[in-house]
């Protein structure tokens, strides 16, 4: 049996663009909360950023079709005034991963920046440099491990991501069906062998993925096994 590689292929290209796009996005919000000091506006920000990760994958989809949608206000815009048509294009896939996989990647950067010593952000302030400086040189190098796991927990979700997808970039051969849909239409068709040969493909990206985060957490599979046998 041969499996057609298309989905794997339009899988790996959205999840490759759309986490340079939540890495970033991921680590200005989680930025913008760790500075934040109002409490009450802290806790509203924090709702909003992680609100996707406890929706339903399809509610979050029908509020990108809602928004993006070519009938829509923002989508007829786009449509009209920049040739731009984001609903049921290979665009949407990453736009809904990167929706999708944003709070993981924000919530792992946030956790980071807060680990990092506060004393030595004050180090900082008392010699002078800038809030800037001080996130690039002392704040980011120091959460870095944190930050680059959350990044690939993010690529992951994005890679698996279905169910906003589906609502907002549809089910399109060779254009929009990526490995998680591929695998669904073709239990749907009642071809058990190649869905069975998509799963094999995703677990063993996901295994991969796994692998490579506890390369970038180095020590922690160790540390646990040294401590079980003191």
């Amino acid at each position: 049996m041969t499996v057609d590689l298309t989905p794997v292929l339009i899988s790996l290209k959205t999840a490759s663009l759309s986490i340079i796009c939540t890495f970033f996005l991921g680590v200005a919000a989680a930025r913008l909360v760790f500075c934040v000091r109002h409490h009450t506006v802290k806790t509203v920000l924090d709702g909003l950023f992680t609100l996707p990760l406890v929706l339903p994958p399809t509610v979050a989809g029908f509020f990108l079709l809602y928004l993006f949608g070519m009938r829509r206000p923002f989508g007829k815009f786009l449509l009209e005034y920049f040739s731009i048509k984001v609903a049921f294009s290979w665009g949407a896939t990453v736009l809904a991963a990167v929706v999708i996989s944003f709070p993981l990647m924000y919530r792992a950067a946030r956790g980071a920046f807060e680990q990092v010593d506060e004393d030595l952000l004050m180090a900082g302030r008392t010699l002078g440099m800038s809030e800037w400086k001080i996130f690039w040189k002392i704040q980011l190098p120091l959460a870095w491990p944190g930050v680059v796991s959350g990044a690939v927990l993010a690529f992951a979700r994005g890679l698996g991501e279905f169910g906003a997808t589906a609502m907002i970039a549809g089910n399109i051969v060779g254009k929009t069906r990526t490995l998680p849909l591929a695998v669904y239409s073709a239990v749907a068709s009642g071809d058990m062998k190649e869905a069975g040969g998509y799963v094999a493909i995703l677990v063993a990206i996901s295994f991969l993925v796994v692998v490579g985060l506890n390369c970038f957490t180095p020590g922690t599979v160790g540390n646990n096994t040294n401590r079980g046998r003191r």
